[in-house]
């Protein structure tokens, strides 16, 4: 494995794992070709064959691989396999895109301080699934969207960063989730960025960012109309 934080100059080696359309690994795509995030991606691997973030991943000639969980008899096995196919590759970084699988302890303590998912809600509240219509059905009035490094709780890794909106009269699922998207496509990209500039870490179960502690997840709030 290589160190997770390049020199001066080089470009963070990465490994994306995706589900299903790959709008995040879209964003990420965008903003490492655009100089923004001195990262390099050297392979997007999903679990699903038929995941359009695939595409999306051949169309920018990054290379791609299906880890297919359904051909494994168990979560281990299939996480075995996946960690072989990711360690190929030597990324400094992995990072879940919509990889709808839980993922064993061993897998992710191989990979501590160097994997990282996003969720869309402001953790800790609403982990798990089918945040959007939790977030209604409490009568919540923010809701948001979550970057945290990967820990063995499910969505309860130290948070870095995250970017609110408001629950607005009359919102359903689809109208948050379409809001907190947004927010996700600039968020991750830039937490991503600061990664590969050395600015975060993870020590024990904390956010270290440039050098301190991090008391609370950064706003990373994008503003819109």
């Amino acid at each position: 494995m290589t160190s997770p934080h390049p020199s001066s100059g080089e470009r963070l080696p990465i490994v994306i794992l995706i589900s299903g359309k790959g709008s995040n690994l879209q964003a990420i795509i965008d903003a490492i070709e655009s100089g923004d995030v001195a990262a390099e991606i050297r392979a997007v691997i999903s679990n699903r064959s038929d995941a359009y973030g695939l595409e999306r991943a051949r169309r920018h000639g990054i290379h791609t691989a299906v880890i297919a969980h359904q051909d494994y008899p168990d979560r281990k096995q299939f996480d075995n396999a996946l960690q072989y196919c990711i360690d190929r590759f030597q990324p400094g970084l992995v990072i879940l895109a919509g990889f709808m699988r839980i993922l064993t302890d061993a897998f992710v303590e191989h990979y501590q301080g160097r994997l990282l998912n996003i969720h869309p809600s402001l953790l800790p509240a609403y982990t798990g699934l089918n945040t959007h219509q939790r977030v209604i059905d409490a009568s919540e009035t923010k809701h948001g969207a979550s970057v945290h490094f990967v820990t063995n709780e499910l969505d309860g890794g130290p948070v870095i960063s995250q970017a609110r909106i408001p629950v607005l009269p009359g919102d359903r699922a689809d109208d948050l989730a379409r809001r907190v998207q947004e927010q996700e496509h600039h968020l991750y990209p830039l937490t991503l960025k600061w990664f590969c500039q050395g600015r975060i870490r993870q020590q024990r179960n904390q956010v270290i960012y440039d050098g301190q502690p991090l008391s609370k997840p950064i706003d990373c709030t994008l503003k819109t109309n």
